[in-house]
């Protein structure tokens, strides 16, 4: 059983904005980079990053969308997301997710040619904080 709720967790993630993803190679390995959330954290289960439409991660995520997210911050505490990515390439989206402290990477702002949006829609989300462990589905709930 958790022992911190998902919105304790979510006022955590706000102050985390590096991350490191995971994607999964093509020969089976995994590799990880550093990404930023930019503080756009309202966390119920949604991550999102932007990058350049020619990467390695972007190429790794068409081939196989599995995803995982690693978060280390202050008090000890850190957050693992499993998840799945969906690639966005739709600008109205760019511009609800877009920070202005993006604009040190894509100097047009949304409208940088080559950018896409990763949305990570997150299953499992597990967490340790010195004594304290958990782990939290953030799937759908079926009704009985």
């Amino acid at each position: 059983m958790p022992t911190l709720s998902l919105t304790t967790l979510a006022k955590l993630m706000k102050q985390l904005d590096i991350c490191m993803m995971t994607t999964n190679t093509k020969r089976g390995s995994m590799n990880s980079r550093p990404m930023s959330n930019n503080r756009d954290v309202t966390y119920k289960g949604d991550s999102y990053f932007f990058t350049y439409e020619k990467t390695d991660k972007v190429k790794e995520l068409e081939a196989n969308p599995s995803v995982s997210l690693s978060f280390e911050g202050k008090d000890d505490i850190f957050i693992s997301v499993a998840g799945k990515a969906k690639l966005i390439r739709n600008k109205e989206m760019f511009k609800e997710h877009w920070q202005d402290s993006l604009n040190q990477w894509f100097p047009e702002g949304p409208d940088t040619k080559g950018v896409v949006l990763i949305h990570v829609k997150g299953t499992t989300l597990k967490y340790w904080q010195r004594e304290k462990e958990g782990a939290i589905s953030l799937g759908k709930k079926k009704s009985s």
